[in-house]
């Protein structure tokens, strides 16, 4: 692997560090995707295996983040992550707004342009909706993560920020091994 593959490894065990940090999806507590392996040294009890239903797991990540924990809510591509928008965009985005700055719960969603190389995976599979997402939300903050030292910094900007906003980064399937 990379820089880039050792560099979310670096952001995740960061992560892990936090009492208050959850991380779910599909293949988080089973192996399955490249991302899983980024989670290999996070300790068993803070990650939680989900089945394969991405509403539900954004609707979990939004209560966990009510609730106070920090949810790492994963979704190996963007392709996958289009069944949760329902959750993003009408719940999460616009928590803030509807309880009157009451409720600004933080959420940390990861997911990824799905790797070309060495196998392509047809089109379903590697889309980035990066730019869509950003023009559909007010609150939320939505990151390409392009280099390696990108990563660590925004990871960690994600979860110590104080500003009521939650952050979704995309990874690059590409760059695990490239960069």
């Amino acid at each position: 692997m990379g820089a880039y593959f050792d560099e979310l490894k670096r952001a995740m065990d960061r992560l892990a560090r936090d009492e208050r940090v959850l991380f779910i999806g599909q293949a988080v507590a089973c192996p399955g995707t490249a991302m899983s392996n980024t989670l290999f040294d996070v300790p068993r009890h803070r990650l939680i295996e989900l089945p394969v239903d991405e509403e539900l797991q954004m609707g979990m990540a939004n209560g966990l983040a009510i609730a106070g924990h920090v949810p790492v809510s994963i979704f190996p591509r963007w392709n996958f992550l289009l069944l949760a928008m329902n959750q993003i965009v009408n719940h999460l985005d616009k928590f803030a707004v509807m309880s009157n700055g009451a409720y600004c719960p933080k959420v940390i969603i990861r997911t990824g342009i799905g790797s070309e190389r060495p196998l392509h995976p047809q089109h379903q599979h590697i889309g980035d909706y990066t730019d869509a997402l950003r023009s559909m939300c007010t609150s939320i903050e939505v990151i390409r993560l392009e280099e390696p030292e990108d990563i660590f910094p925004a990871y960690e900007r994600a979860l110590l920020r104080d500003d009521g906003r939650s952050t979704l980064l995309a990874e690059y399937g590409d760059y695990y091994n490239d960069k």
